[in-house]
């Protein structure tokens, strides 16, 4: 999966790092994931496969949560047709630290592994919560 004409975006002061949150709320990280289903080798990534991985992979490497989206990704590929495919994003929500860096990583480095993936995307911001 890859994207073109990523922005930048500011976060909200009391949200980027080094900023205290505003009373009540607490710093955490955002990484949502994007894990696209086509498998390059043809076919794609079944939902009892997704949930395989959904259970035996991420739900352990997080167990406090998350939360997952259903979704189509899109992109210009180097024919310069428009490739589309089905995806599954992921929101995790957590303090930031080695700990749940080396998560993602691992869990990363699995779901590319088991479904010959060029990559998955991985986007963070710091945010202030609240549960």
């Amino acid at each position: 999966m890859s994207l073109a004409g990523c922005g930048s975006f500011a976060t909200s002061p009391a949200a980027s790092p080094g900023a205290a949150c505003a009373p009540g709320l607490s710093p955490f990280e955002r990484d949502t994931l994007y894990f696209g289903r086509a498998i390059p080798t043809g076919g794609q990534v079944s939902e009892a496969e997704w949930l395989r991985f959904l259970d035996g992979i991420l739900t352990p490497a997080f167990p406090q949560g998350l939360t997952v989206i259903n979704a189509v990704g899109q992109w210009r590929g180097e024919a310069g047709a428009v490739v589309r495919e089905p995806s599954k994003i992921v929101v995790l929500l957590h303090p930031r630290d080695d700990k749940a860096d080396a998560a993602i990583a691992q869990v990363i480095a699995a779901y590319r592994q088991a479904f010959a993936q060029e990559a998955v995307l991985q986007e963070r911001q710091a945010v202030c919560v609240r549960f």
